[in-house]
Formats: structure tokens, C-alpha cells, sequence
């Protein structure tokens, strides 16, 4: 069943992210698209693994990713609000919130991501880095809230 919807979930969502990197117009944002590595760390155990952010109006992002760690699995959107930060160039500060889904062995879950951070693409070069503050509110079962979690983020920009 994990496999199947695994599965589902790369076959709709890979075309529709490559798509946007093929037909994606220049806007006012650092860059269209970018993917590259994301983890997800702090209290809780760390995850890794791809991701995309996409850029669909000069401050309007979206983000997507699967990540692996502890036995489990986890899914996540996110929107983002993106704005420069004034004299300094490549450096953005960003805020979103985002649903995630993580499953393992007898345990599926879903949680509430909001995010604050910094994103610094670096001038003349397809590269960025970004840091988030992103805590984390688990809504299965027992419900649960933990402020200490981060990400970071290794990109290829287009």
C-alpha cells in the first residue's frame, strides 16, 4: 500500500515539477525553479532528501518534498512568502506554512509546518543555500508541538 501510494505520488508530482522547470517565466524572484538536497534536523531525529521550489510570482513560492530518516517516510508542500532583504545582494527572508505526511512501519501521521527563514542565492552562480526555523505540529493522535526543528538547504537555481 506505502509502495502504491509512493508510487502515485512521484508519478503526478515529478511531471507536474519538471513541467514547471521547462515552462517557467522570469519573474522578479532569484530564480524560476531549483532542486537539490533538503534536511530536516533538530529534536526528533533528522530527515533527508530531495526537493523543489518553484517560484510563481516575484514573491509566491511553492515547495515540495520527500524525505527519509528514522524508519519513516515524510511528504510535504509548502508555500512560502519571499522578499530581499535591502543592500544585501542574493539574501532573501521567507515565512510559509505547509502540510506534511510521514508514514512507517504501522504509523502514518500528518503535520502542520509553518517556516521562517533566510535564503541566500549566490549572485552569478546557479547555487542557494537556505535556513529555516521550522517547528513542527504533529495533529495524529496524541497531538504534539516541537519548536526545536530546522531545516537546510543545498540548491541547483534555475
Amino acid at each position: 500500500m506505502k509502495k502504491a501510494l509512493l508510487t502515485t505520488v512521484l508519478a503526478t508530482v515529478l511531471p507536474l515539477m519538471f513541467g514547471a522547470v521547462l515552462h517557467a517565466q522570469k519573474t522578479g524572484a532569484p530564480y524560476n525553479t531549483s532542486f537539490g538536497l533538503f534536511l530536516d534536523l533538530g529534536n526528533g531525529g533528522t530527515f533527508v532528501g530531495p526537493h523543489v521550489k518553484h517560484f510563481f510570482t516575484e514573491h509566491d513560492a511553492g515547495q515540495a518534498m520527500i524525505m527519509f530518516g528514522n524508519d519513516l517516510t515524510v511528504l510535504g508542500v509548502e508555500y512560502s512568502y519571499n522578499k530581499p532583504i535591502p543592500n544585501a545582494s542574493g539574501l532573501n527572508w521567507n515565512v510559509g506554512i505547509g502540510p506534511q505526511v510521514y508514514f512507517g512501519d504501522d504509523l502514518t501521521g500528518f503535520l502542520i509546518r509553518p517556516q521562517a527563514g533566510m535564503e541566500f542565492k549566490i549572485p552569478k552562480v546557479p547555487l542557494a543555500v537556505g535556513f529555516d526555523w521550522r517547528p513542527m505540529w504533529d495533529l495524529t493522535e496524541d497531538t504534539d508541538f516541537e519548536a526545536g526543528r530546522f531545516g537546510l538547504s543545498f540548491k541547483y537555481a534555475l
